[in-house]
């Protein structure tokens, strides 16, 4: 019931702009040709094709909202923009598409790019304020839904912002029914107390309620049977929490397999075969200009300062875990100086003021040269450009000892960067929480993959690599 409110609204506010832009589309061409003759745009020009590309782009960002659909009453002016380029981009990919296809010069191109640009802040504007107002309009006093809450009042109190963010899509909470020992002496800002479960059938026939939340899953079968009977003969409509996520101490995702429900513990879009592919076309179109014509002259380089300044090979090839778990060697510049092989030694962390790196080594290092040699493994398919940093096998181990879910990492190819890298998680791991911040980019990059997140990574690496952040050493 919520969420098919939350979505009509979407869809009345996607309906309203979609018919703002379409009216805004010919209004902008009128005072053009009228009112600004250095715009070369006549009469004479078919506008129709471009005006159907516009819709046809408004029409086409509506699919694939995804969450947004469902808080659109309580979109700020950064979501708004967001899905203001959304909006605009897909609708410059459909007219400069037919701009191309059909090689029509008498369009003027300053027209349409004023009218994508005009109509992305016109749209950042409505995508912010426009799903309010539609709310209260829609939602008035005679589609309020009162809503009782069942279950315990800590429940009840980790649900009042939920509860606080849906009263715009006319939730109206009423009461709770509790059967806690504490819950009579209770007293809350929200809603009163207003007995105990077994109150359910007086209350519902005393009160105007519409709704009934289960703030957990019941105890036993009997307990919701109970409830659903007594919903069901009041006309009311239930809808059940689930607190599976607190009970197992972890968040849980449901997933639908062939009509059966499960849980899983997190979201994994790289499973997707197609979104594999992406990513590995991603990964090859980078890699494979820079292992063909970066990657040659900047090992002259670093050979010739390595003779210079502390000989020995060029690459420092260890072994590093990766997807899976697998051991594969990962290959980076040499940048410190050539010691006896020692296991404990390669395992410790580089220090900012470590003298085993060599001067030249500290300046590899310190602008990510030193991972160059990398992107051969990402060819190789050991590696991602993106993904979670792999560690070495007897680090990997204390890390997953330290940390909670730390294996988690080990669901994709690890990376050259990653997300908790590009937000400045760099350097020598001095305590628990350092670690905890890393794993959590981390898993969050796991769940939260797609090209445009890569992309901003990759963004923000280079831009790293021109001004390095003060973990860098």
């Amino acid at each position: 019931m919520i969420t098919t409110r939350a979505r009509g609204l979407a869809n009345l506010q996607m309906g309203a702009t979609t018919l703002g832009v379409g009216i805004f589309f010919w209004v902008y061409a009128e005072f053009i040709m009228r009112y600004v003759p250095v715009v070369r745009l006549s009469r004479e020009v078919n506008l129709l094709p471009y005006f159907l590309c516009v819709i046809g782009g408004m029409a086409l960002s509506r699919r694939g909202l995804g969450q947004m659909a469902v808080r659109f009453h309580l979109l700020d002016f950064g979501d708004a923009a967001r899905l203001a380029g959304r909006q605009v981009g897909l609708m410059a990919v459909f007219i400069f598409t037919m701009m191309f296809a059909t090689q029509d010069r008498s369009i003027s191109r300053l027209f349409l790019g004023t009218f994508l640009a005009w109509s992305w802040f016109g749209l950042m504007v409505v995508n912010a304020r426009l799903p309010r107002m539609l709310a209260r309009m829609v939602f008035q006093r005679g589609h309020h839904l009162p809503t009782l809450f069942i279950g315990r009042v800590s429940a009840f109190a980790r649900l009042e912002d939920w509860i606080a963010n849906k009263e715009p899509l006319g939730i109206h909470p009423v009461g709770l029914l509790s059967d806690d020992p504490e819950a009579a002496g209770s007293a809350s800002p929200f809603v009163p107390v207003l007995g105990r479960l077994s109150d359910l059938p007086r209350v519902l026939t005393e009160r105007p309620v519409g709704q009934v939340v289960l703030l957990g899953l019941p105890a036993t079968d009997d307990e919701a049977r109970a409830v659903i009977d007594i919903c069901q003969e009041q006309g009311c409509r239930l809808l059940i929490h689930n607190n599976l996520a607190e009970r197992y101490t972890h968040p849980l995702v449901p997933t639908v397999e062939e009509g059966r429900h499960f849980y899983t513990l997190q979201e994994e879009p790289l499973e997707d075969p197609l979104n594999r592919l992406v990513k590995r076309v991603y990964d090859v179109a980078i890699a494979l200009p820079v292992v063909t014509l970066v990657l040659p002259p900047l090992c002259a380089w670093v050979w010739t300062m390595q003779r210079m300044q502390a000989p020995g090979p060029l690459f420092h090839a260890r072994e590093r875990r990766g997807q899976r778990g697998r051991i594969f060697r990962m290959l980076k510049f040499r940048s410190m100086r050539v010691g006896p092989e020692n296991a404990a030694a390669e395992a410790k962390q580089a220090t900012a003021e470590d003298e085993r790196i060599f001067p030249f080594g500290r300046l590899l290092r310190r602008r990510s040269l030193d991972e160059f040699p990398q992107f051969w493994n990402v060819l190789c398919g050991d590696m991602s450009v993106v993904g979670p940093r792999p560690y070495m096998p007897l680090l990997d181990e204390e890390f997953r000892q330290q940390t909670r879910g730390y294996r988690t990492r080990h669901l994709v190819k690890p990376g050259i960067t990653g997300l908790a890298q590009s937000l400045g998680y760099r350097g020598e791991i001095l305590e628990k929480e350092m670690l905890n911040r890393r794993v959590y980019w981390d898993v969050y990059y796991i769940t939260h993959w797609s090209v445009w997140l890569d992309l901003q990574i990759t963004a923000r690496t280079l831009w790293q690599i021109v001004r390095p952040p003060s973990t860098a050493y």
